[in-house]
C-alpha cells in the first residue's frame, strides 16, 4: 500500500483527513498513504460506490476510512459531507482537495476551435476545479478550524498553471486559479485566524493515469502517441510520473517539520517546468 514507507517519518494516529476526488487514481493513493501513516480517511467522491470501494480497500488493510458521495460545486452536499465527518469522528485535521478535470466541450480541436468553445464547457471546467476547491476550503476548512483549530489544507494544482498546454485554455486557466488561491487563502487564514492552518499545493506534471492514458500512449501498440512523445522530450527526467511519486512531497508539507511552508505552489514534473528547450 502506498505511504507504508513515509509512516516511518510521518504519523498521522489521531487526525482526520479528507480527500476530495479520492476515486481517483492519483487521490486514491492519497488517501491509501494517509490511512497507512495512522490517519483516519474520508474519501469523498461525486462517484459515491467508488468512494466507499475505495474505502473498503483500505479498511480491509486494517486502516479507518468512509466513502461519501460528494459534489465539490455544490455547498449543499460538501455540508452534508462535513456533517458526516464530524458525526463519525467529531473533527478534521487535514484536507486534500484533488476533485478536478477538463471537458471537451472546453478542449479546442480540428472539429471546435478557441472562437467556438461553448461558455457552458469553460464555466464547467471553472466550477469543478476553482470553485471545487474554493467551496470546499470554506466548508471543510471552516470544519477544521471549528474542531482541530490546526491543520493543514493541501489543494492539487498541475503543471498547467506555470505552462499553459495547448488544446485546453480553460483547464490551464483554472489550475493557475487554484495556484493563486492557494497562496491567498494561505495569507488569509495566517493574519485572520491561526498560522497554524498551512495551505499549500502540489503541482504535478505528467501522470499516466487511466483518464490520459489515451492521450499518451496508442492502445494497440503501447508506443507513445505524438503527444506523448513531445512530452517527455520535454521532461528532462524522461518518464511519466506514477501515483507513488507524489506521496513522499505530500508526506513533507505535511509534517509539522515543515511548519513554515506556507502558501507555495511545489511542482513535481521531472523538471518539466524548468527546461527551455534547449
Amino acid at each position: 500500500m502506498p505511504g507504508k514507507e513515509a509512516k516511518q517519518g510521518l504519523d498521522l494516529s489521531g487526525q482526520v483527513a479528507a480527500v476530495t476526488g479520492g476515486a481517483g487514481e492519483l487521490c486514491g493513493a492519497f488517501a491509501q498513504a494517509l490511512a497507512a501513516a495512522g490517519a483516519a480517511v474520508a474519501i469523498l467522491d461525486i462517484r459515491a460506490e467508488l468512494a466507499e470501494a475505495k474505502a473498503k480497500k483500505i479498511r480491509k488493510a486494517k486502516g479507518r476510512a468512509i466513502g461519501i458521495g460528494a459534489d465539490v460545486t455544490d455547498r449543499a452536499s460538501l455540508e452534508a459531507a462535513a456533517g458526516r465527518i464530524r458525526q463519525e469522528w467529531r473533527r478534521l485535521d487535514l484536507l486534500i482537495n484533488g476533485a478536478g478535470g477538463n471537458s471537451p466541450l472546453a478542449t479546442t480541436s480540428d472539429q471546435q476551435s478557441f472562437f467556438d468553445l461553448p461558455a457552458e464547457g469553460v464555466r464547467q471546467v471553472f466550477e469543478l476545479n476553482f470553485l471545487g476547491t474554493f467551496l470546499s476550503c470554506q466548508i471543510l476548512g471552516k470544519l477544521i478550524l471549528d474542531t482541530a483549530g490546526q491543520g493543514q489544507i493541501i489543494n492539487l494544482s498541475s503543471m498547467n498553471a506555470f505552462r499553459p498546454l495547448t488544446r485546453i485554455p480553460a483547464y490551464s486557466a483554472a489550475k493557475a486559479a487554484v495556484s493563486n488561491f492557494t497562496q491567498w487563502l494561505a495569507v488569509h487564514l495566517a493574519q485572520n485566524y491561526t498560522p497554524q492552518l498551512r495551505v499549500n499545493a502540489i503541482a504535478p506534471g505528467f501522470f499516466l493515469t487511466d483518464q490520459n492514458r489515451f492521450l499518451l500512449l496508442d492502445a494497440k501498440t503501447g508506443e507513445l502517441t505524438p503527444r506523448g512523445k513531445t512530452i517527455l522530450a520535454h521532461t528532462p527526467a524522461g518518464v511519466f510520473g506514477q501515483a507513488d511519486d507524489l506521496i513522499s512531497t505530500l508526506f513533507w508539507l505535511l509534517d509539522p517539520k515543515s511548519r513554515l511552508v506556507n502558501g507555495v505552489v511545489v511542482p513535481v514534473d521531472g523538471a518539466f517546468s524548468a527546461f527551455s528547450g534547449v
